[in-house]
């Protein structure tokens, strides 16, 4: 099915990439509207996030399938525009989001519309915003995959979350308190005390130079799951505070060579978990889309400082991301 029909252009406005490289490589302007097949939704899109993924993949540092022109862009909300059959579960108008689009041959989603197979589609809930929504998926749901799919993290189980303010942080604090586990976190100074309010237990500036010391005071059997949200994946200092059978999950620092301690990890039952939610399957992220929506709704899962660029300021807000000039901010681009 394409676009074409009444009531659909035969173009649309798009951020895209004819080439793979710097964030100057995107464009702005017109491409085919999408082709759905049976299985797919397209949605009228209201907005979309910037993501670091995004910037990988444009560059080509994440290689992945694609097609040029390369509409970029992987997180959207918007509304149902139609349907490749009548037989699937959606409305004409009905609020929905996704988190996996410009991926695996998926074509992305910072255009005027985006083509979304219906099995990695999920209803908004009523009431929530949709650039707060856009905001939060994409690093909530890589939270609630990397503590409870991927380390397994248990009720009553002890987790260290460093970078605990920040987006992927944040969430992952909410959600392993909000699920009984004892939350350790470290963050800035002037950020402790919003991580406490996320859940956490007991809360440390990340610059202490005891912080190994006070780790392993707060938790004298160690912990069982350690995630480094800053990327610096220090494997050294991590399993220096991992309790036995504890896990270290890596999901981020695409560019870090840790040093890797053998020796302690096989004579600790321990393990060291790659996890990127792009290879996430659909089955994976309904569970997380199931956990995150009533968060969404009751108001307990939101971003902090949002800021909403045009669909033309794409390449901006790239090369922003990039340079560490987006730090503590949400880029939402809006078509």
């Amino acid at each position: 099915m394409t676009l074409s029909s009444p009531g659909f252009p035969e173009r649309m406005r798009a951020a895209y990439i004819d080439r793979l490289g710097p964030a100057e490589a995107i464009r702005h302007g017109t491409v085919p509207v999408p082709t759905a097949g049976p299985t797919d939704v397209v949605i009228r899109v209201a907005a979309v996030s910037v993501n670091p993924v995004d910037t990988f993949v444009r560059s080509g540092a994440f290689a992945t399938p694609m097609s040029f022109p390369f509409v970029i862009g992987r997180d959207a909300v918007g509304t149902v525009a139609a349907a490749g059959s009548s037989g699937l579960d959606v409305r004409i108008g009905q609020a929905v989001w996704t988190n996996s689009l410009g991926h695996a041959g998926r074509p992305g989603a910072a255009a005027e519309y985006a083509v979304v197979p219906v099995d990695r589609l999920y209803p908004l809930p009523d009431g929530v915003d949709p650039v707060q929504a856009v905001a939060v998926v994409h690093p909530a749901a890589t939270a609630y995959l990397a503590l409870f799919t991927h380390a397994r993290l248990q009720p009553g189980e002890t987790v260290y979350v460093a970078g605990a303010a920040g987006h992927v942080g944040s969430a992952a604090t909410l959600l392993a308190a909000r699920a009984g586990a004892r939350v350790l976190a470290s963050a800035s100074a002037a950020d402790l005390g919003r991580v406490r309010e996320l859940g956490a237990q007991l809360a440390f500036d990340y610059r202490a130079d005891d912080l190994t010391a006070r780790l392993r005071a707060a938790a004298p059997h160690g912990v069982d799951v350690h995630v480094d949200t800053s990327g610096r994946n220090d494997l050294e200092a991590a399993l220096a505070v991992l309790a036995d059978r504890g896990r270290v999950v890596l999901l981020a620092g695409m560019a870090s060579r840790p040093v890797l301690p053998a020796g302690q990890l096989y004579t600790h039952d321990q393990s060291v978990l790659g996890f990127v939610i792009s290879k996430a399957t659909s089955a994976e992220l309904a569970a997380a889309a199931a956990v995150l929506n009533p968060l969404m709704a009751d108001g307990s899962l939101r971003a902090g400082c949002i800021e909403e660029l045009p669909l033309g300021k794409a390449a901006d807000a790239h090369a922003r991301l990039e340079s560490g000039r987006a730090r503590g901010v949400r880029l939402v681009l809006r078509p």
